[in-house]
């Protein structure tokens, strides 16, 4: 099972020393020394074992934060990570309540060997409550092209029983809101600093609404990459909107590697590996595709979506999948003047091609990464969706 280890600490070479000695076992997560920014990860990722950097600088300090968490939380494990020939800093660390110490740089054999008999050990902690399924489509080139798709994918998640929400941080921005024809004055920043205050009232007031009932958040003018965020903000804010929806649906289509990324991506339930079939566009993603399988990135849960795929042009979708080591989800056709026909009259191909080849290999698509939309269901969303006015 995949466990989620937090790390209360400002030193990258940490976090990056944490993660590749952890990538077995799970994913670590940044965060600050605010208790409530812990106490809400703690909540939202069901965290049991804390790692806390120690120097002798703010010794104090960081001695209090671990008394106040084990106070507050006395099933947590805490782990020093420090200095251990420095046994002031030792001694200081096991007064406060800490499980364990581990020094930089110690084997990654030794650390995950640690962390795997700490957390055997400790009392299983009460089922968190049911949150909604999280699907990520993530490609490394910009595409215009899969705002659109994940617009319409989108559109057919929603359901009476599935409350979905669109979250469109794909480069570039403002894609999604042009074919679903959406002014949002409520975007991505604003969730952001409304953290603590995302519920039912504020989405139903502020989050911009599809006819269809679709909830939309995009991104901002100005909000260029997701790195501008800390991973604990955006950990936090997409614990919060899974307890709202049935279905989050993120598109990430263009965003640089980051810490922040790897960590939605670990957060995901499923990944739609986004490409199409150019030599240039599948080389870059495959480039990336290589670093985070050898950082040790869990990606059992991706799967290749290939886009513009043209029938009688190589290669081939199984090729294509035995080259990215990866399962193939789908194909979905070009449609070229489609597209360009719903991007300039701001419509959506439910509207105006409910019958034509990509408006249903995207039928088809949902069903897969939402089971419970069978084909009856979905023949009945286009319909409605072909009814509709622009």
């Amino acid at each position: 099972m995949t466990q989620t280890f937090l790390a209360c600490t400002n030193l990258d070479a940490d976090i990056t020393w944490l993660q590749s000695a952890l990538a077995p076992m799970g994913q670590v997560l940044r965060s600050t020394q605010s208790l409530d920014e812990l106490f809400g990860l703690i909540d939202a990722t069901g965290a049991t074992l804390v790692f806390v950097g120690m120097d002798r600088d703010n010794l104090s300090a960081q001695c209090a934060l671990i008394e106040s968490l084990l106070e507050a939380r006395p099933l947590l494990a805490v782990i020093v990570v420090g200095d251990g020939f420095d046994n002031d800093l030792v001694i200081a660390a096991m007064r406060a309540g800490a499980r364990d110490f581990v020094t930089y740089g110690l084997r990654t054999s030794e650390v995950s060997g640690l962390v795997r008999r700490i957390t055997e050990r400790l009392p299983a902690l009460p089922v968190r409550k049911q949150q909604g399924r999280l699907t990520l489509l993530f490609g490394t080139q910009p595409d215009p092209d899969a705002a659109l798709i994940a617009a319409h994918m989108a559109l057919l998640m929603q359901k009476d029983n599935q409350r979905t929400l669109l979250v469109d941080l794909g480069v570039p921005h403002g894609e999604s809101e042009d074919v679903l024809r959406l002014e949002p004055s409520f975007v991505f920043s604003d969730a952001v600093r409304n953290l603590r205050r995302i519920d039912r009232s504020l989405i139903d007031s502020a989050f911009i609404e599809h006819d269809s009932g679709l909830r939309v958040l995009p991104a901002g003018a100005n909000e260029a990459q997701i790195d501008m965020y800390s991973s604990s903000e955006l950990f936090l804010l997409t614990a919060a909107l899974r307890q709202n929806f049935d279905q989050v649906l993120i598109n990430l289509t263009g965003q640089p590697d980051s810490e922040m990324l790897r960590n939605m991506v670990g957060q995901a339930d499923q990944l739609c590996w986004y490409v199409d079939p150019s030599v240039s566009c599948c080389r870059r993603n495959l480039d990336l595709l290589l670093k985070w399988r050898a950082d040790g990135v869990k990606l059992e849960h991706a799967r290749l979506l290939i886009d513009r795929y043209f029938n009688n042009v190589a290669p081939a979708p199984k090729a294509l999948g035995r080259t990215f080591e990866m399962p193939l989800l789908a194909t979905l056709p070009a449609s070229a003047e489609l597209r360009l026909k719903v991007r300039n009259q701001r419509t959506t191909l439910f509207q105006m091609a409910p019958r034509d080849a990509l408006s249903k290999a995207i039928g088809e698509l949902v069903t897969l990464l939402v089971p419970a939309a069978g084909s009856g269901a979905r023949r009945g969303l286009l319909q409605r969706f072909a009814g509709m006015t622009k």
